[in-house]
């Protein structure tokens, strides 16, 4: 790959880990090395099970078994942001060892605006991405304005309808 491109797929839409899955499942295909690393869920995602079975594709689920980010307690916000730390220091040294093409940082934007990611470590990894030519692909909602202006894409989905507005509640395979 030429260059490290930095993408951007946020808003209140759904359809912008949909769309991670799909550039993931194109760069496997492609032969490219992918890291899909999934922040701020509980791991158990749909769409994990499918990128489990694809060979060139590791997967890093890193889960957060405490819910929603407003019903944390501060020690829960503080190991929560322990083990995503970690994780990104994982994912720092292996762009800079050439280990991935295509990094996928899911739900990332969720963990930085609520600090509960090391927000320097981030921007380290995308300048890392960058030096290093990895694709990166940050995921989420209401990106901070400093990682809107490192994108090279910015996609945003934007909610026009949803079936939750009539009381369908999230379906396996559809929503998850």
């Amino acid at each position: 790959m030429q260059t490290g491109l930095i993408h951007i797929y946020h808003g209140d839409g759904k359809g912008k880990t949909t769309a991670a899955v799909g550039l993931a499942v194109r760069a496997a295909g492609a032969g490219l090395e992918v890291c899909f690393a999934q922040f701020m869920k509980t791991g158990t995602s749909s769409e994990l099970k499918i990128l489990q079975t694809i060979e060139n594709i590791e997967l890093v689920a890193v889960k957060n078994s405490y819910g929603f980010t407003w019903k944390m307690t501060p020690d829960e916000k503080a190991h929560l942001k322990e083990v995503n730390d970690k994780e990104l220091d994982r994912l720092i040294k292996a762009v800079q060892e050439g280990r991935y093409q295509l990094v996928i940082l899911d739900e990332l934007l969720s963990a930085y605006q609520n600090e509960l990611i090391d927000k320097e470590k981030v921007i380290t990894l995308i300048n890392m991405a960058k030096q290093y030519k990895t694709e990166l692909v940050l995921t989420g909602r209401n990106p901070a304005q400093e990682l809107l202006d490192q994108a090279d894409y910015i996609t945003e989905m934007a909610c026009v309808r949803h079936p939750y507005e009539k009381g369908v509640h999230a379906r396996p395979g559809i929503e998850y």
